[in-house]
């Protein structure tokens, strides 16, 4: 039976477990030049509605170091974008390829992908979520820390794609999330449900502020992403507006533990969400986490092509 990743909710506590454990011996294998090939002869397709750089280059570089070739597809240059269905591009899809990601606006795109298609469908960014990233931030928390067990992570900003993807993390993985957004810029509020009421049985705490001095106090990680998402370009004024006083910066940081870790997803904004003394400092571990899409994206892709990957890779 094929599985997709629209959502992080889509894998269960023991799948993510597996994705950093293979993440981690993936990464260990590049380092040493060894080259395992578990997906030669296997094509994924990827396509963009979005503009990219990480989320391209590291899908695209994993498949072919895992054997495999992707085939990028830009969202103006297929039949979608010039009325063919989605439910007929998911047809055709199916017999050319052996899994498909799209990085989108919409969620129900994805949804709609994964429903009608017969391999698997990743959600490389919507506006709602963003799992390829928030599995390699927890795999950038668990080789800074060795657990992810009791982590205190803090994050700072818009109540976005990539908090609603952090309150799934901690829904099903356990540690402590302390959210701060300002008023109005709150999560989606029927992912924080879903996540507090996960957290009942993964013992997660899940608190929110809207002073982000209360969300950073003692956090072993301080994590923020962009005001500005894609496509909010005309609320730019207002935005920066309205987060003002909530920069990253090293006062802020300052109230975390003393061996707190600053993480951004990218791009940053230096001077906007983040101080470029914080995100060039040496308490920033944003060039790590970087590297580690490609890792876990790899680890991602084995999960989902190969029926047997927790054989491969115990």
């Amino acid at each position: 039976m094929k599985r997709d990743l629209r959502r992080l909710l889509d894998l269960s506590r023991e799948d993510i477990e597996w994705i950093i454990r293979t993440a981690a011996s993936l990464k260990k294998e590049r380092k040493s030049g060894a080259s395992s090939k578990p997906l030669e002869g296997r094509s994924l397709g990827m396509i963009f509605q979005k503009p990219s750089t990480r989320t391209r280059v590291s899908f695209e570089v994993g498949m072919v170091q895992l054997g495999g070739q992707a085939v990028v597809l830009s969202g103006d240059q297929i039949q979608m974008s010039r009325g063919e269905s989605v439910a007929d591009s998911a047809r055709i899809f199916s017999r050319y390829l052996d899994a498909l990601a799209i990085r989108t606006f919409a969620q129900e795109q994805v949804d709609e992908l994964a429903a009608m298609a017969d391999i698997p469908v990743i959600n490389m960014l919507t506006d709602k979520y963003h799992p390829c990233q928030v599995l390699a931030d927890l795999f950038t928390i668990y080789e800074r820390k060795g657990t992810l067990e009791g982590a205190r992570v803090a994050y700072v900003g818009d109540g976005n794609n990539m908090a609603n993807s952090w309150l799934n993390a901690a829904g099903l993985m356990g540690f402590h999330l302390m959210m701060a957004t300002p008023k109005g810029y709150e999560p989606d509020s029927q992912t924080l449900a879903s996540a507090q009421d996960m957290a009942k049985n993964s013992g997660a705490s899940i608190e929110l502020f809207d002073d982000p001095k209360q969300a950073v106090a003692g956090a072993d990680v301080v994590y923020t992403d962009t005001w500005i998402s894609m496509g909010q370009d005309e609320e730019a004024k207002k935005r920066l507006a309205d987060f003002k006083g909530w920069q990253v910066d090293q006062s802020l940081v300052s109230l975390a533990a003393r061996e707190a870790m600053v993480m951004h997803c990218l791009p940053a904004h230096r001077g906007e969400e983040i101080s470029a003394q914080v995100l060039d400092g040496p308490q920033s571990v944003v060039w790590d986490q970087a590297e580690n899409r490609l890792h876990a994206q790899k680890a991602i892709l084995i999960l989902l092509i190969r029926d047997d990957a927790k054989k491969i890779f115990a």
